[in-house]
């Protein structure tokens, strides 16, 4: 018991401390890459601008260190380049997000994001506007399946990988939420030959600390590639669900 109390103290110490010090720094490298974007973007490019959203992106994931976040990966493998890929996953927390731009950067991943992260927020908010990305309204699901659809045909001219989040939001207490049927079909409308890739996502929801400013230090977070595959349009709901399944089996390990 006094071990116990002894480490939470310890623990609580280190994030009274370096919680200040990883916002610091995660605030000046969205600051810094955000110049860095739009001058690669304007004049060297596309596929200039997505490089330098790659540096960004395993630079946050560095910055996590500060924390004394680790990382480990599982069953990934290299994929095919001639075909589109969907990479479907489960979502605990905005941690998520640099670590899959950076791990499938060779297919340079374009995501289905909420229209608040495409305003206000240094180099993400111009990467969603600019990068090839689409930033949707959920409250106006019509209109969202609609850019969708446009944003999924726009990924299959340029060969990006499309990246979503079928719970629609995140699960902040790790709990994988039902999947959505609705943003993942409008997306197979347009590329049914899309290769689906799912990934299991594990404790990063834990760093938050259930939104509070200081963040849980010590964490372990896990990313586990599983096999990818085709989805019949005609048998999607059931084919989530088994996918959504997998995902679960993985987080409960």
């Amino acid at each position: 018991m006094l071990v116990c109390r002894y480490l939470r103290s310890v623990k609580m110490t280190l994030s009274v401390i370096l919680t200040p010090l990883f916002f610091l720094v995660f605030g000046l490298i969205l600051v810094l890459f955000h110049p860095i974007q739009v001058i690669a973007r304007n004049v060297f490019g596309p596929k200039a601008h997505d490089k330098t959203v790659f540096a960004l992106n395993l630079c946050l994931m560095r910055a996590l260190h500060i924390l004394g976040v680790g990382y480990s990966f599982h069953n990934f493998k290299k994929l095919p380049q001639d075909v589109p890929i969907i990479i479907i996953s489960n979502h605990q927390s905005m941690w998520d997000i640099p670590t899959l731009i950076w791990k499938f950067r060779a297919q340079r991943p374009k995501f289905v994001a909420k229209k608040e992260l495409a305003k206000g927020i240094p180099s993400i908010s111009y990467n969603l506007r600019h990068g090839g990305s689409v930033a949707i309204d959920r409250k106006k699901p019509k209109e969202s399946i609609l850019k969708i659809k446009s944003f999924a045909k726009l990924v299959k001219e340029n060969s990006f990988a499309v990246c979503i989040f079928p719970e629609g939001t995140r699960s902040r207490d790790g709990k994988i939420k039902p999947f959505k049927v609705a943003g993942v079909k409008a997306i197979l409308d347009e590329i049914p030959e899309a290769l689906v890739l799912p990934v299991a996502i594990k404790n990063t929801g834990i760093i938050d600390n259930n939104g509070k400013f200081l963040k849980n230090v010590g964490v372990r977070v896990a990313f586990t590639q599983l096999e990818p595959r085709k989805l019949n349009l005609s048998n999607l709901e059931s084919e989530l669900i088994a996918i959504n399944a997998e995902i679960k089996s993985v987080l409960e390990a």
